[in-house]
């Protein structure tokens, strides 16, 4: 991947100060702009951006953000991620000490790191030292003799500073893997669309790599519990569990906790229904088994990582909230925006659908306020298609359309962590893939990580008006979101505003900076898709201007 992007040592000393011209959505994804407010005035003339036939400069915009107060201070940790437990059954998990896996996700740090996924509920912790014996047999592993001691001598190099397990594993091995990795991908798959999963064990081996990696990489583990491990009488079987506190605890592992996945599909998966007053008791028991372990006396718990918030998943919720919202540190949903079965490389441009997500944040926050108002709100798991996504749909420039926006309209709405499903491996939603290669939104992940602070500004436009017309509701195509400066960026000084934009019109847009940002420094960088394959390119240039 070739990534064309430069982060400035020091302030450029030039003498020009631009309006900005953007082109469609179709060419350009995003600009992102670094302004100044200890800059003095400069000359103006137009920012030279390449012209595509036939596009006319129609429409000036006149923007301006308000920097007194922020309207909303999200979490440090806003951006973070998710890994699936399909790595177990697939053998990836195996190779997150991967000294490349671990370099890209300190790339995304500081921030958390969910695991879970809809294989959750079929994990079973044991506290085996050889996971070839709960296999019952050779199992998938068959073309490497010994393959997992191989990975073991494998996990040689250290990293001195933290003492973490860093790998550099042959090229022979990852071929190996990503064969094996191939075959399961076509079970897991027939899994999800059957709706019946197996059981998966996660040893105290796996735990310890996977608490490596997450250590290793300045991430913060959150891990979601089986919560369909059920008694007779439907209340939560925390036998499992235990085993693993009392593991985790006896290792200082500093971990936070969730239990279950989406349990409004539980009837489908499992055929056992758990209603919302349920489910909060059964986090009121985890609360009480967490309390008396020292080191998790006051651990983090998240909840209930409810689905696409329709009539019966608010049911659940409301019942949730009106027995356990005071339990959990911060309530959770997913949302996942199109089918991956029948999405098109325009869907990821279209309004409606960036839009979709607006209206599921308003229906969350109602009942969360009814019942604890001003509890944190997450989106867990977010991913832009369904089904595992769609290879060059999910994985290309196109779909950085949708999470850019996501990002944005999360913020600005007030919800505290947006969880991305998922880093590394699951489907085609991924930021990395099989090769270790960093795709489109891993690097817009990276730039937004670099760039954007928490603190969230108002943005004021004038010059897009629209006459209103009956029956039809006006959806903004031109969508500008504004946040104060990164302050750990040290090439920005304090004061520094980061705006990012994304033009979804058929028409190129100016954009002219007015009132508080009027007249000063300007860095700009212009995301476009790299190579002939368009919005479907896996490869993208960041092209980077500085000016006064």
């Amino acid at each position: 991947m070739r990534v064309l992007c430069a982060f400035p040592e020091a302030m450029p000393s030039s003498n020009s100060r631009p309006s900005a011209c953007l082109a469609p959505g179709t060419l350009y994804l995003a600009l992102l702009l670094h302004l100044s407010l200890s800059s003095q005035a400069g000359d103006r003339r137009p920012l030279p951006v390449a012209r595509a036939p036939g596009l006319k400069e129609k429409t000036l915009i006149l923007l301006d953000v308000s920097t007194k107060n922020p309207v909303r201070t999200v979490n440090e940790n806003f951006l973070s991620l998710q890994l699936d437990p399909s790595i177990i059954h697939d053998g990836w998990l195996d190779f997150l000490s991967s000294k490349r896996l671990v370099t890209l996700a300190r790339g995304l740090s500081p921030a958390f790191l969910r695991f879970g996924g809809k294989r959750t509920d079929f994990l079973q912790f044991q506290n085996l030292r050889n996971p070839a014996k709960s296999r019952g047999g050779p199992g998938p592993d068959y073309y490497l003799k010994n393959y997992e001691d191989d990975i073991v001598r494998s996990d040689v190099a250290l990293d001195k500073q933290k003492g973490c397990k860093i790998a550099q594993h042959p090229d022979v091995m990852l071929e190996l893997q990503r064969e094996k990795a191939a075959q399961m991908h076509l079970v897991l798959l027939k899994e999800q669309f059957s709706n019946t999963y197996s059981n998966l064990i996660l040893t105290a081996r796996s735990l310890d790599k996977l608490y490596n990696f997450a250590d290793c990489s300045g991430l913060h583990l959150i891990f979601a519990l089986n919560a369909l491990r059920r008694n007779p009488n439907n209340s939560w079987n925390s036998s499992s569990a235990l085993s693993l506190l009392k593991y985790s605890a006896s290792k200082k592992y500093n971990i936070s906790w969730e239990l279950g996945n989406e349990p409004n599909n539980y009837r489908t998966m499992h055929g056992r229904a758990v209603n919302g007053s349920q489910l909060g008791k059964d986090y009121i028991q985890l609360k009480s088994l967490l309390q008396p372990i020292r080191i998790y006396s006051r651990a983090s718990l998240y909840g209930p990582n409810i689905g696409r918030p329709r009539k019966n998943v608010i049911a659940l919720l409301d019942g949730f909230m009106k027995v356990a919202g005071s339990t959990v540190d911060a309530v959770t949903w997913q949302h996942c925006y199109i089918d991956g079965r029948v999405v098109k490389v325009m869907d990821f441009l279209k309004t409606r659908l960036l839009d979709t997500l607006s209206d599921q944040i308003r229906k969350i926050q109602k009942v969360v306020n009814t019942y604890t108002p001003g509890k944190k709100i997450w989106l867990e798991g977010v991913v832009t298609t369904s089904a595992g996504g769609t290879n060059n749909l999910s994985d290309s420039y196109a779909a950085g359309f949708l999470w850019l926006n996501t990002l944005g309209m999360l913020a600005n709405q007030g919800i505290d962590v947006v969880i991305r499903h998922s880093f590394f491996d699951h489907g085609y939603n991924h930021l990395v893939d099989q090769n270790f290669n960093p795709l489109p939104d891993y690097w817009l992940s990276l730039l937004y990580k670099r760039l954007i602070g928490p603190k969230v500004l108002a943005v004021h436009v004038a010059g897009l008006q629209r006459k209103p017309r009956p029956g039809r509701v006006i959806r903004d195509k031109l969508r500008i979101y504004a946040h104060c400066t990164n302050h750990h960026n040290h090439n920005y000084v304090r004061g520094s505003i980061t705006l990012f934009i994304i033009n979804l019109h058929r028409s190129r847009k100016k954009i002219k900076l007015a009132g508080t940002l009027r007249d000063k420094l300007v860095h700009q960088y212009l995301l476009q898709p790299y190579g002939q394959e368009g919005l479907k390119s896996k490869t993208q240039r960041c092209q980077y201007s500085g000016m006064i």
